[in-house]
């Protein structure tokens, strides 16, 4: 499900290119704010990975938590994607002196704080986990690649267990939330 055809298309074509075409339960264009083909308490999982912070109006990154509360069933569990404020300023200031005039292409999007990522799913989940994806790591993605297995292992673990610290969740580009209905 998602609001793009395009990207619904997509998401399609890949599947069956893998050959995971079979595993496509359905396909709908719907908007989060109004999920009006899924039926309530129907979902044991729901993923956001991207609706609130492509909704810039808090009304409508309000609705679209309530919908996600309606359609899981009892001790359902959600997981929703942010964008951390700081990340973006952090880019920004990261072009200056040598290309003041032009923020970094992130489009038309809500940017968050932790402890207002948080508060957003408060009248409707119970917290399980807020993390911030990225943690230390933040600058040095790619670096993750190229280490070895254990290496890379060792790392992960690190970025994992710092990324529920306030310093972990300030210094991430991404929050991650898990919540149960």
């Amino acid at each position: 499900m998602d609001v793009s055809a395009r990207l619904l298309d997509a998401v399609a074509a890949r599947l069956r290119a893998a050959g995971l075409g079979e595993s496509i339960a359905g396909i709908s264009r719907e908007s989060a704010t109004r999920l009006d083909s899924l039926a309530t308490r129907a979902f044991d999982a729901v993923s956001m990975l991207g609706p609130l912070y492509h909704l810039c109006a808090l009304e409508a990154r309000r609705q679209a938590v309530s919908e996600m509360a309606r359609i899981l069933k009892p001790g359902g569990l959600l997981f929703a994607a942010g964008i951390n404020r700081l990340a973006y300023l952090r880019d920004f200031f990261h072009l200056f002196p040598h290309d003041p005039e032009h923020a970094p292409p992130i489009g038309f999007a809500h940017l968050s704080t932790y402890a207002e990522f948080r508060a957003l799913f408060a009248p409707e989940f119970e917290d399980l986990v807020l993390a911030g994806v990225e943690s230390c790591s933040t600058p040095c993605q790619a670096k993750l690649n190229d280490l070895p297995p254990m290496e890379a292992e060792a790392w992960l673990d690190l970025i994992e267990r710092t990324g529920q610290t306030a310093e972990g969740l300030g210094f991430s580009d991404h929050f991650l939330y898990v919540g149960r209905v």
